[in-house]
């Protein structure tokens, strides 16, 4: 009996794994509609996070059963918002309850549309995110050169552009990466943000430099009052916080809806169709604000004497002044399904700081050893280097901050200690002091030398035995 109910568990166990989400956060998604009913427009999205793992609870804005929070612990690990008609989204949705529940590590996918005011819930948490909205939130963003002939041909508002690429040389690129060379992303009647100066935003995707954004309301032939034009829009937006909570801000809710996902659109002037990449950008984006790629994990940490035939104790509390040190850190990154090696990108450095209250060395750790075990690979990052000659209590700190992957944090403490009188090298190894030591020899061989002929020589002028004295 007991074997049989071992094996009922064990299974349990297995079907508990295999349905469990791939995120590294927590399976639990909200999501926010106006009407459960709108979700048919979004089934293929839906239906992809479903197949990944997440467990799905719809709420409308103002349900009374709708709380994020239950005895001060998450009832949710992530929450997607889509456009709703309602200005407010009640008590249980403020921007301060949205802090709280980013704060204790929930992640928020927020989706906007033109024509369609965002709720002052969102529009105040964007604010303190420096994530500002137009005035005018029916604003949308227009293309005269890359928009869709088809759906668009008179109000040029479906904007046809290439699937992102890396912001920066050091920056991986998580949401253009598998897209063919003729792959578009379509953006229809979307809104666009201006970033402010804060270095947890990073745009995921840009407007192009003829883009707009605009009041369709206004029939005017020239617009001159423009919320932002060109880059200074960013369509699709990344935030992620200290403690690596992530918020996305996708202006085009309408990408996401079934419709859009893997169509053909023709780009104005174009002759050949192109296939939408949206269905796959839409899988990134979810899969990172999500965790479920871009999450980074400190397997190990070892720091040790680098002494041939020493002891070369694992992460001793306590070392001297000028010893020859090693340090080792083992990371993993998480991508999908596995653990797997993480590599720095290039034109970046992974660096270790051996700190006081100011760093005495900031070093770029290289690639040491690659590790994999049931499964799972990770990569090791090592230096070594002299301790400086200065006693005191010292850090070994990791602070690497790079935009769409998770924050690593380190600091191993350690005591330094001052020479003790026996571990003093002799004279004679310093070969400085070679001079002094010859100077002192022959100090001393010259004062021995000096004695001895004092002593044993003559005197000189002395008196004869018996002569008289005269006056």
């Amino acid at each position: 009996m007991r074997s049989l109910l071992s094996l009922f568990s064990l299974l349990a166990f297995l079907f508990a794994a295999a349905v469990s989400a791939l995120s590294t956060s927590g399976n639990r998604l909200l999501v926010i509609l106006d009407d459960v009913a709108e979700k048919e427009s979004y089934s293929k999205f839906l239906g992809d996070l479903e197949s990944r793992g997440f467990q799905l609870s719809f709420e409308s804005p103002k349900s009374e059963s709708l709380a994020l929070f239950h005895l001060g612990e998450r009832r949710y690990d992530h929450v997607v918002f889509f456009p709703t008609k309602t200005k407010g989204l009640g008590p249980n949705l403020t921007p301060n309850i949205l802090v709280d529940f980013m704060n204790a590590n929930g992640n928020v996918l927020v989706t906007l549309t033109s024509g369609t005011a965002a709720p002052n819930s969102l529009v105040s948490l964007l604010t303190e995110l420096e994530i500002q909205l137009p005035a005018d939130r029916t604003n949308l963003v227009v293309d005269h050169f890359h928009y869709d002939a088809a759906s668009a041909a008179d109000t040029h508002d479906v904007l046809l552009l290439p699937p992102p690429t890396s912001v920066r040389p050091d920056i991986k690129n998580y949401f253009g990466a598998g897209a063919g060379k003729d792959d578009v992303l379509a953006f229809p009647r979307g809104v666009g943000a201006a970033l402010g100066a804060s270095e947890l935003l990073t745009p995921i995707l840009r407007a192009p430099r003829t883009a707009y954004s605009y009041n369709p309301k206004e029939q005017a032939e020239v617009v001159d009052d423009v919320f932002a034009a060109g880059e200074q829009l960013s369509l699709v937006s990344a935030f992620q916080a200290r403690n690596s909570a992530r918020l996305t801000l996708v202006g085009a809710a309408e990408m996401l809806q079934d419709k859009w996902f893997d169509v053909e659109v023709t780009k104005a002037g174009a002759n050949k169709a192109a296939k939408t990449f949206n269905r796959e950008f839409a899988k990134r984006v979810s899969g990172w604000t999500f965790n479920e790629i871009g999450v980074l994990r400190v397997n190990w940490i070892e720091h040790h004497l680098n002494e041939a035939g020493g002891n070369n104790e694992s992460n001793p509390t306590i070392y001297r002044i000028k010893n020859d040190v090693k340090y080792t850190i083992s990371l993993s990154e998480y991508v999908w399904t596995t653990w797997s090696l993480f590599t720095v990108p290039a034109n970046d450095a992974l660096q270790l700081e051996f700190s006081m209250l100011s760093p005495f060395h900031r070093l770029a750790l290289t690639p040491s050893a690659a590790y994999t075990s049931a499964g799972e690979s990770e990569s090791g990052y090592s230096a070594t280097f002299k301790l400086p000659d200065q006693h005191g209590i010292f850090n070994f700190k990791i602070n690497y901050k790079r935009p769409f992957v998770s924050n690593v944090e380190e600091k191993n403490t350690v005591s330094v200690r001052h020479m003790a009188h026996d571990e003093w090298p002799r004279s004679f190894v310093i070969s400085g002091a070679w001079p002094w030591i010859t100077g002192v020899g022959v100090t001393v061989a010259g004062w021995l030398g000096f004695c001895a002929l004092w002593m044993y020589s003559a005197p000189v002028g002395g008196k004869r035995a018996g002569s008289k004295k005269t006056q």
